[in-house]
C-alpha cells in the first residue's frame, strides 16, 4: 500500500525542472511563504504525545529523534538532492537537536522555514528551464546523466546543480526526439510539463507542509506510522471501503482545467448522460441555489472536495463538453449524489482451460488487488456492503459451478488492507484454528482465529505472490503455507509485519475541546484534524515467526523484477526487526508437503525450455544492470543504438510468438497487435503447477479409495 510520504515524494519527483538557482538565504521572506495554520501547534503536540505513548516501540522524543526528524524531512522534500545545496544543509544543522523541544512546545515553525526555502529553490529552477529550452541541445556531445542521486553528495555550487538539471532536461528532450518530435514540439512539450510542475508547487498549502513534517516525525519511528491530513483521510477511507458518495467520475488536471478522466458505470454522472470523458469542469455549486465557485486553476483534489458530498444531495457543474470549440459557453449539469461502488480494485475471477501433460484441466483464478472492507456499511447492517471475503466467497461459488479442478489466488501487487478480511479469507479454505498471532505494544499476545468452521473450497489451491505483496497478503499466504493447505508461488514478499491502529484526531479530547472552544474564531466544525495510523502491534505467523522484515518465502520461487536489496521492508531505515514468539497450537492439514519436491522439479524442467521465461530473465538481468550502473547516456547516437537494439529484440520476440501461431512475421515499423504482446508467463506457469498438484492429489485420492476387492470407487 502506498504510504502518504510516498505520495508526497512521488509528487515532488514530478516537480523537477531546470532553472537558475537564485542565491537565497534562510532569512529570505516572500509574500508567498507559507506559515502554520492556527490548529497546527496543538495537533503537533497531540501527535508527539500519541506516538511516545502508544507506538509499539514507545519511542522517546529526544535529541536522537530530533536528528532523525531533520534527516527524514529534508529527504521528503528533496529525496534526489536536486534543489538544496550543501550550504543549505549545513544551515539546517542549527535545528538538528532542537526539533524535539520545539514540538513539545507546539512549534512547527522550522518545518515551514525549510519548506519555504525549498519552494524558492524549486521555483527559481523552473524559471531557468524556459531559458534552457530557447536553444536546441547538442545531442552529439558524449555525456551521461545519473538519474538516482539519493546517496550522492549534495552539490556544493549552484553551477553543479545547473549542470545536473541541464543533463536531466536534455535526457527528456532526447526521449522526445527519438520518438519523432521536432525541436519546436519538444520545447513546447517540456515547457508545458515544467509549468505544470511549477503550478503544483504553488498549490501546496500549509496543510501539505504540516503533513510532510508530521510524517517525517512518525516515519522516523517506523515506516508505516503516518499522519493523514483531512483530505488524505477521506481518500484512505474510500480505498478501504471501495465506496464513496459523489457523482461517479474520476477527474484529472490538464493545465488550468479539471478534466473528466473516466465515468464510473452506474453512477449519477453515467445515468445523467450529460457528462463524458474529456469534458472540462469550470465551476461547481452546491444545491439548486448555491453560488458558483470558479474552479479554473484550482488543484484537482480541491475540486474533488467540492463535488463529493452526502448521498441524495444536489451538486451543479459548469461543463465545457470535449466536442465544443474553444470559447464555448459552459452548460450546467445538475446531478444528485449517490453511493458509488468502485469496481476496479475489487476481487475478480477467471476460468482458464489448459492442456497439461496430455490432460485437459479447467482452472480458476481469483485476482485480489487489495483487502477491502466497508466497515461503516458492515456496522450499519447494510446487505450489500463491500468485503473481500464476501466477494471471494461468491466467486468461488461461481468457479465451482463452472467445474474447476483447482484455484489459483493471485496476490501480486496486493499491498494489504484489512487484517480481518485476511483472517476471514483464510477461513474459506481451512476448517478452523488460529490464522495469525498479534503482539501488542504492551506485550500481550492474542491469537486471531478463523471465525467460520465451514470450508468453502476444499480442492487444490495455489497462491501467487511477489515482492509488492504485503501485510494482509502476507498473513493469508503465511497461514495457507503453515497449514500446508496450498502451495505458495512467486517471489519473497515485502515483509510488512506490523499492525496499525487508526486514530481519528477529531475524537482526541484535547482537539475536540479545541473545536468547541467559544473563543476560537474558527468555530465548531470548521477544522478537521485528519487521522493518524500508529504501529501498535506486530504480526506473527502461527508457527511463531514474524512476517516483519523477512516476509513469506514461497514454496516454489520465481524470479522477480524487484531486487530485495532495493525494495521491501528490509530496505527501510527504521523498520522494526524480525523476531519470534511461541508457536500457536494448530492442526496442520498437510495437503501439499509431500508433493513439493516433485512440483519444483517439474516446474524447473518446464521453465528451462520456456521461451517466454527466458525473455523474462533477460529483462530482469537488464533492469538490474541499469540500476547498478545508474547512468543514462545523452549522446543521441548511443541512445538511439540502445533503443534500436531493444526494438530489434522486441520485434524478434513478437515474430517468434507469431511463428508459433503460424502467422506471418511483422516488419520494422508495423503496428504490433495486442494479441502478440508478452503473456503473463508467471501466471501461466503457476497454472501448470496447479495442474500438477491437481493430478497428484487425484492419484492419491484414487489410491486411498481402492476397495478391498481391488475395484475402483464409483467416479460419478
Amino acid at each position: 500500500m502506498m504510504r502518504p510520504h510516498q505520495i508526497s515524494q512521488r509528487l515532488l519527483r514530478l516537480l523537477a525542472g531546470p532553472a537558475y538557482l537564485l542565491i537565497l538565504t534562510l532569512h529570505s521572506v516572500l509574500a508567498s511563504d507559507l506559515t502554520p495554520q492556527r490548529q497546527h501547534p496543538l495537533v503537533a503536540k497531540v501527535l508527539a504525545n500519541l506516538l511516545t505513548q502508544y507506538h509499539y516501540n514507545h519511542p522517546a522524543l529526544d535529541d536522537s529523534a530530533s536528528s532523525e526528524l531533520l534527516e527524514a524531512y529534508v529527504q521528503t522534500l528533496d529525496y534526489n538532492r536536486l534543489y538544496f545545496l550543501a550550504a543549505d544543509i549545513k544551515a539546517f544543522e542549527k535545528y538538528r537537536l532542537v526539533l524535539d523541544d520545539s514540538l513539545n512546545k507546539g512549534n512547527v515553525g522550522p518545518a515551514f522555514v525549510i519548506f519555504n526555502l525549498f519552494k524558492q529553490r524549486a521555483q527559481a529552477r523552473y524559471a531557468y528551464m524556459s531559458k534552457l529550452l530557447e536553444k536546441e541541445f547538442d545531442f552529439a556531445v558524449n555525456e551521461s546523466y545519473q538519474p538516482n542521486r539519493e546517496n550522492l553528495a549534495w552539490a556544493s555550487r549552484s553551477e553543479e546543480l545547473d549542470d545536473l538539471w541541464r543533463k536531466r532536461l536534455k535526457s527528456e528532450a532526447l526521449d522526445l526526439k527519438l520518438a519523432g518530435k521536432n525541436w519546436p514540439d519538444i520545447a513546447a512539450t517540456l515547457n508545458k510539463r515544467y509549468e505544470n510542475f511549477r503550478k503544483r508547487i504553488d498549490q501546496l498549502d500549509a496543510e501539505d507542509v504540516f503533513q510532510y513534517y508530521m510524517n517525517a516525525l512518525s516515519e522516523s519511528y517506523d515506516p508505516h506510522t503516518n499522519y493523514m491530513s483531512p483530505n488524505n483521510s477521506q481518500d484512505f477511507n474510500i480505498n478501504m471501503s471501495l465506496s464513496l458518495e459523489g457523482i461517479g467520475a474520476r477527474l484529472t488536471e490538464d493545465g488550468d482545467y479539471t478534466v473528466v478522466n473516466e465515468i464510473v458505470a452506474g453512477g449519477p454522472a453515467d445515468r445523467s448522460k450529460q457528462l463524458f470523458a474529456n469534458d472540462k469542469i469550470t465551476g461547481v455549486a452546491q444545491g439548486d441555489t448555491g453560488r458558483w465557485v470558479d474552479v479554473i486553476g484550482m488543484r484537482v483534489d480541491d475540486v474533488v472536495k467540492l463535488i463529493r458530498g452526502k448521498k441524495e444531495t444536489v451538486v451543479r457543474l459548469q461543463v465545457i463538453p470535449s466536442s465544443s470549440p474553444v470559447g464555448s459557453t459552459p452548460k450546467v449539469v445538475r446531478l444528485v449524489r449517490d453511493k458509488i461502488i468502485l469496481t476496479d480494485r475489487e476481487a475478480k475471477s477467471d476460468t482458464v482451460d489448459i492442456t497439461h501433460e496430455g490432460q485437459k484441466y479447467k482452472l480458476g483464478v481469483i485476482m485480489i488487488p487489495t483487502f477491502y472492507s466497508d466497515m461503516e456499511g458492515r456496522q450499519k447492517g447494510e446487505g450489500n456492503y463491500k468485503s473481500t471475503t464476501r466477494d471471494v466467497r461468491r466467486l468461488i461459488g461461481e468457479l465451482k459451478s463452472a467445474g474447476v479442478h483447482g484455484i489459483l489466488i493471485d496476490l501480486r501487487r496486493n499491498g494489504g488492507g484489512s487484517l480481518q478480511e485476511a483472517i476471514e479469507l483464510t477461513g474459506l479454505f481451512i476448517k478452523d484454528g488460529p490464522v495469525v498471532q498479534v503482539k501488542s505494544f504492551n506485550g500481550e499476545i492474542e491469537q486471531q482465529r478463523d471465525p467460520d468452521p465451514n470450508i468453502v473450497f476444499d480442492g487444490s489451491l495455489t497462491v501467487l505472490v511477489d515482492r509488492i505483496s504485503a501485510s494482509a497478503s502476507e498473513i493469508f499466504a503465511a497461514a495457507i503455507q503453515d497449514y500446508k493447505r496450498g502451495v505458495v508461488l512467486g517471489g519473497q514478499t515485502y515483509g510488512k509485519g506490523t499492525v496499525q491502529n487508526l486514530v481519528d484526531l477529531n475524537r482526541v479530547p484535547a482537539l475536540s475541546q479545541y473545536l468547541l472552544a467559544s473563543n476560537d474564531p474558527l468555530g465548531p466544525g470548521k477544522v478537521a484534524f485528519g487521522q493518524v495510523k500508529v504501529t501498535m502491534a506486530k504480526f506473527y505467523r502461527i508457527n511463531g515467526g514474524t512476517t516483519q522484515h523477512r516476509g513469506v518465502t514461497p514454496d516454489l520461487a520465481f524470479p522477480s523484477h524487484y531486487d530485495q536489496a532495493d525494495f521491501g521492508e528490509s530496505t527501510e531505515k527504521h523498520a522494526l526487526p524480525w523476531d519470534q514468539i511461541s508457536s500457536a497450537r494448530f492442526t496442520m492439514e498437510d495437503r501439499v508437503a509431500k508433493y513439493l519436491a516433485n512440483l519444483r522439479a517439474k516446474s524447473q524442467k518446464r521453465l528451462a525450455t520456456n521461451t517466454e521465461f527466458r525473455y523474462l530473465t533477460e529483462d530482469i538481468a537488464r533492469l538490474k544492470k541499469e540500476r547498478m550502473e545508474n547512468s543514462v547516456s545523452v549522446l543521441e547516437s548511443q541512445r538511439k543504438a540502445e533503443r534500436d537494439q531493444l526494438e530489434v529484440q522486441r520485434l524478434a520476440r513478437v515474430n517468434e510468438r507469431r511463428k508459433a501461431k503460424s502467422l506471418a512475421p511483422l516488419k520494422k515499423g508495423d503496428a504490433i497487435p495486442r494479441d502478440d504482446s508478452a503473456p503473463d508467463v508467471l501466471r501461466n506457469e503457476s497454472l501448470h503447477v496447479l495442474a500438477d498438484l491437481v493430478a497428484a492429489s487425484s492419484k492419491d485420492y484414487i489410491a486411498k479409495s481402492i476397495k478391498v476387492d481391488g475395484s475402483k470407487p464409483n467416479q460419478n
